[in-house]
């Protein structure tokens, strides 16, 4: 989102893909009259280790893990950043800022880069976790990739905040009909 700080004390959505969506991490088997299972394969399992060892590895970012699913060849997952000692010393513009937001509304005509260093946010926790997965993952597989960016979204409110988690739990029932298929 433009103007957003994405160190900020928020909720985010992000959906991280394979490179040509190749499905490395499992599948999803079971007929359409059965609830779906979902098996991983050993750099599936990988993903999953990595993105739990996320929070551990950051407690100074005060994160909360949301739901979150490893799909065939891609990952969702809800992350909160809580309020910690790199986004509470930011500047006062910041708050007006977050109002816009909550409003889809940008409140900072200028595109410039205020919000410091780009570490302690949300691109440096899923730059961590792409890392973590790629060196290992390489190991079983050296042709293994993730596509080069993620999809984020800023949960804004408790009833996004529901559906969100209610999609990302529906996931793999929902995958013969999955767009990232």
């Amino acid at each position: 989102m433009k103007n957003w700080d994405y160190g900020s004390n928020a909720s985010y959505f992000v959906t991280i893909c394979t490179q040509n969506r190749e499905c490395f991490f499992g599948d999803v088997v079971g007929d359409k009259d059965a609830l779906p299972c979902f098996s991983l394969t050993p750099i599936g399992v990988i993903v999953e280790t990595e993105w739990l060892k996320t929070f551990e590895m950051r407690p100074d970012m005060n994160l909360e893990m949301g739901e979150f699913v490893v799909m065939p060849n891609h990952f969702h997952a809800i992350i909160g950043i809580g309020e910690n000692e790199y986004n509470t010393k930011r500047d006062t513009h910041l708050d007006t800022q977050r109002r816009g937001a909550m409003h889809c509304a940008s409140t900072n005509d200028n595109p410039k880069n205020k919000f410091g260093p780009q570490s302690k946010n949300l691109a440096s926790i899923i730059r961590g976790f792409k890392i973590g997965v790629t060196k290992n993952a390489r190991l079983i597989n050296p042709d293994f990739a993730w596509q080069p960016r993620y999809h984020d979204h800023v949960i804004r409110n408790d009833k996004s905040f529901h559906r969100i988690s209610e999609y990302i739990i529906n996931n793999p029932r929902n995958w013969t009909t999955d767009k990232l298929r």
